[in-house]
Formats: structure tokens, C-alpha cells, sequence
């Protein structure tokens, strides 16, 4: 595959690196808005968009490839607020997106693991839930979209949690998510369920980007010729 890439950070570079392994050309790597207008003919002539870029572009960097019919497999998060609106304008005009919060096989089976011990633990009211990340400092959203997704995912299946706050707390319906940036930590994510009796944990840690990297381009691999919004237990499960 002809490969663009929108962002060109630790990530970027990763996918870069990874992909060439798999045999695919990196045609096209856009950085900034220079980019976007001076290299415009080369991303035209690509086959799949992998973006790696920031909360505050990603969104604009979805709607500029879609505009070019390219297909965009994306890592980013911190836009959950538009995710909706994009999903609807996919499905309305037949383009195509692949999102995942963590591309990392491990991590996604981290999700089946919560959603199953979430769904196990509902009838037994004296566990409490607490979810944990940590992550290095350059990363810009807190908490990440892992933890997000894992939150998420729990108060869709427990019948106490109604929402999800960024501090500990004793309010019952409210489920904790605490961040962490230190040092280069590439990603660490927890999930506990404490009672007077024993503590139940469930975690991933993440040694290194390759997980990610690899997970991104196989999505691409996937997806390329498929039209319509997916995430990775589309490809997965």
C-alpha cells in the first residue's frame, strides 16, 4: 500500500517503521499546514491515511482525507465530543474510518477482560470500581482514551455507575479515573474492584509503541477497501 501519514511525532515515526517492515511505502507524511497545501498531489495518490496527530487537528485531518475519498485509520483521541457527528457524516457519505483508542492487541483484549468481570461483579454490591493510567509526560489529554473506553465500557454494564470523575471520591454512582504523566512511561492501565474482603485487578502494561504501531497498520491492511466507521472489535472478535 501507498501509505500517508498525519502527524509525525513518536507515533508517526513508529508507524513509518513498522509499515515498511510489512512491505508498504510511506508516500506521504504531512506535519503541519505547509504540508496540506504542498504535498496535496502526493497524499491524492495515496491508498490509506494513518493519522497520529494531536486532539485539536485530528478531527479537520479526518474531514481533509475524506474530501480526497482516502480512508483514514486513526490513534488519536481527546475528540470524543465530535465523534458522533463524524461517525454520521461517514455513513452518510460512504467514506471510511477506523478508530481505535489503542490499536495494541493486548489492550483491546484488556477491553473484553473488563466488559466480562464488569458484567460478573454487577450483582455483588460491595465492590467498588477504580481505574487507573499512566502515561508519559508529553502526552497531551488526561485521562487517555484507553481509560476513557475502559470507563465507559464499565458503566454501560454496572447498574451503580452513572458517570466517571477525574478524582477520588464517595459518591456511590460516580466511577474514578486517575491520570498520571511520568517520566516516559509508554502506557499502563488498571482497572480494581475493592471490597472489605479482597481486591480484584485487572491491568496491561504496555513496554513499548511497536504493539501500537502494528496494530495501527494491520487496521489499515483491513480496512482499505471496506466503507463505513470500525473499530477494532470489527477486526478482532
Amino acid at each position: 500500500m501507498k501509505i500517508a501519514i498525519t502527524g509525525y511525532g513518536r507515533m508517526g515515526k513508529k508507524i513509518e517503521e513498522v509499515a515498511q517492515t510489512r512491505g508498504h511505502n510511506i508516500a506521504c507524511i504531512i506535519d503541519n499546514e505547509n504540508d496540506w497545501n504542498e504535498k496535496e498531489d502526493i497524499l491524492t495518490g495515496c491508498d490509506i491515511v494513518i493519522d497520529f496527530s494531536l486532539p485539536e487537528v485530528v478531527v479537520s485531518n479526518i474531514i481533509r482525507c475524506h474530501t480526497l475519498n482516502l480512508p483514514v485509520v486513526t490513534g488519536t483521541t481527546g475528540w470524543e465530543t465530535k465523534r458522533e457527528e463524524i461517525i454520521k457524516q461517514i455513513k452518510e457519505n460512504g467514506k471510511t474510518l477506523f478508530f481505535a483508542p489503542n490499536f495494541s492487541i493486548g489492550v483491546n483484549i484488556l477491553f473484553e477482560l473488563n466488559r466480562k468481570l464488569t458484567e460478573l461483579i454487577n450483582p455483588h454490591k460491595q465492590y467498588r470500581a477504580k481505574i487507573e493510567e499512566t502515561h508519559h509526560i508529553h502526552k497531551k489529554d488526561a485521562p487517555s482514551g484507553t481509560a476513557i473506553t475502559l470507563a465507559k465500557d464499565l458503566i454501560n454494564r454496572h447498574h451503580k455507575y452513572e458517570s466517571w470523575v477525574k478524582k477520588e471520591n464517595n459518591i456511590d454512582s460516580q466511577l474514578t479515573v486517575i491520570s498520571e504523566r511520568k517520566e516516559e512511561v509508554t502506557g499502563d492501565h488498571t482497572i480494581t474492584w475493592d471490597s472489605d474482603v479482597d481486591l480484584l485487578t485487572i491491568s496491561h502494561h504496555a513496554k513499548n509503541r511497536n504493539g501500537f504501531a502494528l496494530g495501527a497498520v494491520i487496521a489499515a491492511e483491513w480496512v482499505k477497501d471496506k466503507k463505513g466507521y470500525f473499530e477494532m472489535r470489527d477486526m478482532l472478535f
